[in-house]
């Protein structure tokens, strides 16, 4: 039995065995299912009526009403009558390009295990027909279409990604959530009414493997959502009770503390291994995580940047979840399909350094910058350290401080033919020759993989 095996073998037998109960320690103690780690690469998707104004992010309707932002009030002022409203906008969301299809093939090619589609933002627009969500709901207004249904079954169809559904607990507007903040969350008839008997049903009905839960407010605890008591049914005896993954946004103070995974905060990138799963979910567009027609070509990361961001994150322990924001008639836009087709094709030539792989005892070099590194242990090789290179040596010679070589080591980059040579460095470490290689024989544009086998320690 390989290690792999193993872990999904002795994870089987404790979620099959085990009877979470509604309080944290108890559900803390669900084991991760492996999936989710070996994955390492996921793509967020940002998308409802937000998508329609397109302008400064997401929150636009916070912008506006609540917090007041003057460009995006003046924005307003501006282009629409005084007697507008946002659900106005909703009429808009038109999503008339939108190929399901044609999203899953650009998702696959991305080279990511999974993805987490937005089912309701902060603004309450649900992208499934909820029977509590009413005439605020894309197929009651607007697309008239069952977004999340179409959706999941093209991913499920055509690709190997698990599906991820985000879905927001609060919302900015609703009275009943207002009416209960105004109690201090004394009562909770918004949860009670809404907020629950939909999260049941968007389960029930879709069989997420992921739930990405967040709270556009930090407020409000767990026995005012009735947090615990949900993650109980869907541990114990919801659909996906044996694969389901969930994350840590389930109340005011959960935030790297409770839940499957930790996502601490936004772009979290901690540059240190951590004790507790985690994931980095962050952006292309730097500025927002919906769609922005006046985003200028600075916003959005390169592809050389997005695998800076991953090389840290997977070095640390960490998945990274990088976000595209599609737009109202249902794009994604060509700049958001190249950054997917490249890093995919990164992905592709160094694979084996990234999936089902885990952190060494050394995240990055302490010598020479710009390299990070994974591990595996394999029943044919032993041990195997990848040296994840972002930039080119300068001289003929790479050197690396922190693996311990043997004589019988072996050094490969992946995607190249043959081995390069090596000498033990004066004091720790080794210097791997380097020879001139011309870049059309590089297997990659970006960065580059070494491969060292049979290490040491």
């Amino acid at each position: 039995m390989s290690l792999k095996q193993l872990a999904i073998y002795i994870f089987c037998i404790q979620a099959y065995s085990a009877k979470y109960t509604p309080n944290w320690k108890s559900l803390d103690s669900r084991p991760l299912p492996p999936w989710y780690d070996e994955a390492k690469f996921g793509i967020f998707i940002h998308w409802g009526v937000f998508s329609v104004p397109s302008f400064h992010s997401e929150w636009f309707w916070n912008y506006w009403k609540l917090q007041k932002i003057p460009d995006v009030v003046s924005y307003m002022d501006k282009n629409y009558s005084p007697d507008f409203t946002y659900a106005d906008f909703a009429s808009q969301f038109t999503v008339e390009f939108f190929n399901p299809r044609e999203w899953a093939d650009i998702l696959q090619a991305s080279g990511a295990r999974y993805v987490v589609l937005t089912s309701k933002h902060c603004e309450g627009f649900t992208n499934w027909p909820s029977k509590y969500s009413f005439n605020w709901n894309s197929n009651a207004t607007g697309p008239n279409r069952d977004l999340v249904g179409e959706f999941s079954s093209a991913i499920r169809e055509k690709t190997n990604l698990k599906l991820g559904l985000y879905h927001c607990l609060s919302e900015w507007f609703n009275p009943l959530y207002l009416s209960d903040k105004e109690a201090n969350f004394t009562t909770n008839d918004f949860v009670k009414f809404k907020i629950m008997p939909e999260l049941y049903e968007l389960v029930s009905k879709y069989k997420p493997e992921l739930l990405w839960s967040d709270l556009c407010e930090k407020k409000g605890p767990a026995s005012y959502w009735t947090s615990r008591e949900f993650l109980t049914w869907l541990y114990n005896e919801s659909p996906v009770k044996e694969t389901v993954v969930t994350n840590d946004r389930w109340c005011d103070v959960c935030l790297c503390k409770h839940g499957g995974y930790h996502t601490c905060t936004d772009r979290y990138n901690p540059g240190t291994l951590q004790k507790h799963k985690w994931e980095n979910c962050m952006t292309i567009d730097q500025r927002s995580w919906g769609y922005r027609r006046n985003a200028n070509i600075e916003d959005y990361l390169s592809v050389h940047e997005i695998i800076t961001t991953f090389a840290s994150t997977i070095s640390c322990g960490g998945n990274m979840l990088m976000n595209i924001g599609p737009t109202k008639d249902g794009i994604i836009m060509p700049i958001f399909e190249e950054r997917l087709r490249q890093f995919g094709s990164w992905l592709k030539v160094n694979e084996e350094a990234v999936y089902g792989t885990v952190p060494w005892s050394h995240q990055n070099d302490s010598l020479t910058k710009d390299i990070w590194y994974t591990m595996r242990k394999t029943d044919n090789e032993g041990t195997v350290v990848y040296a994840i290179v972002l930039s080119w040596p300068v001289q003929s010679v790479l050197s690396l401080f922190e693996p311990l070589a043997t004589p019988v080591t072996q050094v490969t980059m992946l995607g190249y033919q043959g081995e390069f040579s090596w000498i033990p460095a004066e004091y720790q470490g080794i210097y791997i020759n380097v020879p001139i290689i011309s870049w059309n024989k590089l297997p990659s544009r970006w960065a580059w993989i070494f491969k060292l086998t049979f290490i040491d320690n």
